[in-house]
């Protein structure tokens, strides 16, 4: 099969050869077509001549042709290669020009008849003479013994002119395709010579080597925003492999430790005999990093769901005021634990497009956080509003915590990520899955989180989500 390269140096000169057909085809045709018409206006001029000539003659004169008369003046070319002649009604020739010796120039009955209507008529004679001829008859009004003058013109002139203009055409033509074929290979291998680096070094590009680049054309056509594109998407996959070893490498860190601990536990409960109630304590504590682990894990295996495209649950409309009471409302027993207040204001109802499943998780992590960082006997505010014109429902949940450091900000919701408070406090617990997750499946349903510092201190999470088309967006004002 022939390359790219070749199929358009072929379409290229496929194409120019079809225009230049035309074009030249064309040119020849009205070049042709004009040389002839210039034959025929000096014939008929000098038939109008004569014509002329005839008339202003008395009318009971003979006929005759008036020739340039013989003597020692300058010779004249104005009958030369021109044949004249006078004849009558009947077709007999009244007078002729000294070239056209004892022939005769054609008079056809239905010639004569056309005359004699008055029509100027033009015909080339073949088989007159030794040469094409070309011949125009012209009536002679007034005068009834006199029906015409007709002068006849050799064509070979004529058409050696458009023979030489044809191979003119030709010549020039070939040169043009040449030229052009060659413009268009150079063109197109200069082009291809940087597509075919760009394939050079993308063959060379691997997962070792991801960081490298194509070399750019430094042009800003089509090539180079290709190699723009490529190098876009690159960095894109970069991005992406970078997360998913990281992502690997907190999994198995996550996983080891839980399993470490694990394996110790059991090695020292079976080193030697025991109480039953120390076995009883063991199980208990191993029991203990098994839900651990067993969490770690469902949560990978949602996050791979999701990665896949696998997670997503059918969007409904809901109310979502009623899903934070429900959180709020499963979350109470382990505030209270704490001495901690979970105040829900609902401005008004508020209905949004999502999956009843990713909402509850969403709203019970992010209460979750806030009750983890919240101080003993504090309060976490909940507020459901939604905000005039943006189409957007919102649930904000507030803490009076330490709050979030503003370097932390950026990779809060990235996934294994724990902030400096929580790895400094072993007993908070987590796996630094939760944020990550909830944001995921948000995002999934054309939602968002955000994070923030509230003014007056503590953390802030903003669960916006769309509100559903069908719902009337309440008249309400947002909540300071």
């Amino acid at each position: 099969m022939l390359s790219l390269r070749r199929r358009l140096v072929l379409v290229q000169v496929g194409v120019t050869v079809a225009v230049m057909a035309i074009a030249a085809f064309g040119a020849y045709a009205v070049f042709a077509r004009n040389v002839h018409r210039e034959l025929d206006a000096a014939l008929l001029a000098l038939a109008e001549t004569e014509l002329g000539m005839l008339l202003s003659a008395d009318a009971g004169s003979a006929a005759t042709v008036h020739e340039a008369p013989s003597g020692p003046g300058a010779p004249s070319f104005v009958r030369l290669d021109r044949l004249v002649q006078i004849v009558g009604p009947d077709g007999r020739v009244l007078a002729r020009s000294t070239n056209l010796g004892e022939a005769q120039l054609p008079i056809p009955p239905l010639l004569r008849e056309r005359l004699a209507a008055g029509e100027t008529v033009f015909e080339t004679l073949e088989g007159f003479g030794e040469e094409p001829t070309r011949m125009v008859s012209v009536p002679v009004p007034g005068r009834a013994a006199t029906l015409a003058v007709q002068v006849a013109g050799s064509l070979d002139d004529v058409n050696r002119t458009v023979a030489m203009a044809s191979v003119l055409f030709l010549v020039l033509g070939g040169a043009l395709l040449l030229a052009l074929g060659l413009a268009g290979t150079l063109i197109t291998r200069r082009a291809f010579r940087a597509i075919d680096e760009v394939v050079q070094q993308a063959h060379r590009i691997s997962d070792a080597n991801l960081s490298e680049r194509l070399p750019s054309p430094g042009t800003a056509d089509e090539v180079g925003r290709l190699v723009e594109t490529l190098n876009a998407m690159l960095a894109r996959i970069e991005h992406g492999m970078e997360a998913q070893r990281r992502f690997t490498a907190d999994a198995s860190h996550e996983l080891r430790s839980p399993l470490s601990r694990l394996r110790t536990e059991l090695e020292l409960a079976l080193r030697r005999p025991r109480e039953p109630a120390a076995y009883v304590q063991t199980l208990r504590s191993a029991l203990d990093e098994v839900e651990s682990l067993s969490l770690l894990v469902e949560e990978l295996l949602v996050l791979a769901r999701i990665d896949a495209g696998q997670e997503r649950e059918a969007a409904e409309t809901v109310a979502l005021d009623r899903l934070a009471e429900e959180a709020v409302r499963r979350l109470e027993p382990m505030a209270r634990e704490r001495g901690i207040r979970l105040r829900l204001e609902l401005l008004a109802p508020v209905a949004v497009r999502v999956a009843r499943g990713a909402a509850n998780l969403a709203l019970a992590n992010l209460l979750d956080n806030a009750l983890k960082f919240s101080p003993d006997g504090g309060t976490v505010h909940v507020d459901v509003f939604a905000p005039p014109g943006s189409g957007e429902a919102v649930v904000r949940i507030a803490d009076h915590g330490p709050g979030i450091r503003s370097d932390e900000l950026p990779h809060l919701f990235e996934r294994f990520y724990r902030g400096a408070g929580a790895r400094s406090d072993e007993t908070t617990p987590g796996l630094g899955l939760g944020l990550a997750l909830s944001q995921a499946v948000v995002q999934g349903h054309g939602g968002r989180i955000e994070a923030m510092n509230a003014p007056g201190g503590g953390a802030r999470f903003e669960l916006r989500l769309p509100l559903a088309a069908a719902w009337p967006e309440p008249p309400m004002l947002t909540p300071h």
